[in-house]
Formats: structure tokens, C-alpha cells, sequence
């Protein structure tokens, strides 16, 4: 797939994804915090952190994480979510630097974006924006915010290496990338990896760890962490890979603990300014 193509196929996905969550509006999502079948997509966020939000900004999550939950956000900072989709990760952050700070959100979407508007709306969140643009092209200054965070969006770029450098220049020095995303482990055979990344629904492919870990430094990172947070094995995709024509137990060697969601946390280098009003 060419660029173009894979940005469509994302800007679809996630326009039905739009339309999709605005179907539930009154009733329980199935991700909200209860059960739900999807290993990939379910249970990230707790019932009392759903409670808190617009069920339409739960329901239209498409993440594999929760970073608001993991990147330590304090009062006063300034977030910028990548992919931002219906808002709950920017809703969530929000609460968190509470009114001296900000939370932005950045979408191609224009399905999304107004969801993500009619739910700020909703949420009575007065330190939120929402931007429409592409992850790899922030529309903000350099050194602008103290926290670039993402929820299994990178993945979904043609561009990884623009996407990384993009997120390395808005971010203040001693500021912190904070970001959930699936990666991968070890060889992998190419169709295999292809059927399995369509099973989690990275249409442009999940970076291997240690790819990933390359690219964060060639952008400028320093004090790279990996975090597994979800570590997907054979019989999380056996009915995908059943319906491809695929044998998942035969298959299990190639799947079991190579495909996983993860927590990745990096630095750029500085020392912080001095504090902001």
C-alpha cells in the first residue's frame, strides 16, 4: 500500500469507528470498563474512569493502552495526544493537569474530530482542543508541551521516523514521550506477521521492539523504556486466524508472546525551563 492508500484505509476505519460510537449513546460500550471480547481493545480503562466520560468517547477508543494511566501527568502540564480519535485520552489527561494546564488532541478525521468536540462539550472540559491534522506534520511551535502521548496510532503510519521526529520537536527539553502501541518480538514469518496485524488492525504494520527502540534514538530520544502491557498469544486470534484459512495451532511457535501491546516512555534531553504561569 502506498502512503496515500494507508491514510485513507486509516481515515475510513476511523470515520466508521465515528459513526459506530455514536450508535451507543445512552447505552453501555462494550469496552467501558466491563467485560468485553476484545483482547486488544477491552478492559483498558477502569469502570470509574469510564463513569467519568461521554459513553460515546469510550465507545469510539480504538486503543491497545491506557497512557493517561502510565505517563504521570502533573498539574499545570501541557498534553498532546496523537491520533486523538473521540477524546478520552485527552479528556482523561485533562482532568489530570487539571484548569492551569492543557490537553490537545490531534485528528485527520473529521468524523472523529466532531465526535471529539460533542464530547468535550458533553465532559464540560474548559482546557481541551482539538486540532485537525496529520501525527506526522504536528501543527504546533517547536517546544511547545511537556507531554506528547499516543494510544496505538504510531503504528498506523507509513511514516514512523516523521511521525518520532515530529513528537521529539514539540516536546520541551526534559520533556517525556508517553505511548501506548503494539509491537512485535523476534522473526516472524511475513505472512504470518501480515494475518496477525490485520487481526489487531495495524494497517501499516507494528515495528518490531528493537526497530522501534532505533528510531526513537535516531529522532533524539534518550532513556527509552519498553513496558509490556499486553502479550497476545494464539488463542486471542485463533477464530481470525481460522477464518484466513490459517492452522492456529500450528501457528502457535510463530504468534504466542511475539505480538504485544506495550508502554513506551523516552525523554528528550534538557533540563526543564523555568515554570509557567
Amino acid at each position: 500500500m502506498s502512503n496515500s492508500d494507508i491514510k485513507d484505509a486509516v481515515r475510513q476505519r476511523y470515520a466508521q469507528a465515528a459513526r459506530s460510537a455514536n450508535a451507543v449513546e445512552g447505552a453501555s460500550a462494550c469496552c467501558s470498563g466491563q467485560s468485553c471480547c476484545d483482547p486488544i481493545t477491552g478492559n483498558l480503562y477502569d469502570a470509574a474512569q469510564a463513569a467519568e466520560l461521554p459513553a460515546t468517547a469510550v465507545a469510539a477508543s480504538l486503543g491497545c493502552g491506557n497512557p493517561t494511566a502510565l505517563a504521570g501527568l502533573n498539574p499545570g502540564e501541557v498534553v498532546r495526544d496523537l491520533g486523538s480519535g473521540g477524546g478520552i485520552d485527552v479528556l482523561l489527561s485533562a482532568r489530570r493537569v487539571g484548569p492551569q494546564g492543557k490537553a490537545y488532541g490531534l485528528d485527520m478525521t473529521d468524523e472523529m474530530l466532531a465526535l471529539a468536540e460533542e464530547n468535550r462539550r458533553k465532559a464540560g472540559a474548559t482546557n481541551v482542543e482539538f486540532l485537525k491534522g496529520e501525527i506526522e506534520h504536528i501543527p504546533l511551535p517547536d517546544a511547545s508541551v511537556d507531554v506528547v502521548i499516543s494510544n496505538c496510532v504510531i503504528n498506523l503510519s507509513a511514516d514512523k521516523d516523521q511521525v518520532l521526529r515530529e513528537a521529539f520537536r514539540v516536546l520541551r527539553p526534559g520533556g517525556r514521550l508517553a505511548v501506548s502501541d503494539v509491537v512485535t518480538r523476534g522473526r516472524i514469518r511475513a505472512e504470518i506477521r501480515a494475518s496477525m496485524l490485520a487481526w489487531v488492525g495495524c494497517i501499516a504494520g507494528a515495528l518490531d521492539e528493537q526497530e522501534y527502540r532505533r528510531k526513537l534514538a535516531a529522532a533524539g530520544f534518550e532513556a527509552i523504556e519498553f513496558e509490556p502491557t499486553r502479550i497476545y498469544r494464539v488463542e486471542d486470534a485463533r477464530a481470525f486466524l481460522a477464518s484466513s484459512g490459517l492452522d492456529a495451532s500450528a501457528l502457535a511457535s510463530e504468534v504466542d508472546g511475539k505480538f504485544l501491546s506495550a508502554f513506551i516512555r523516552a525523554l528528550r534531553p534538557g533540563s526543564p525551563g523555568p515554570e509557567r504561569p
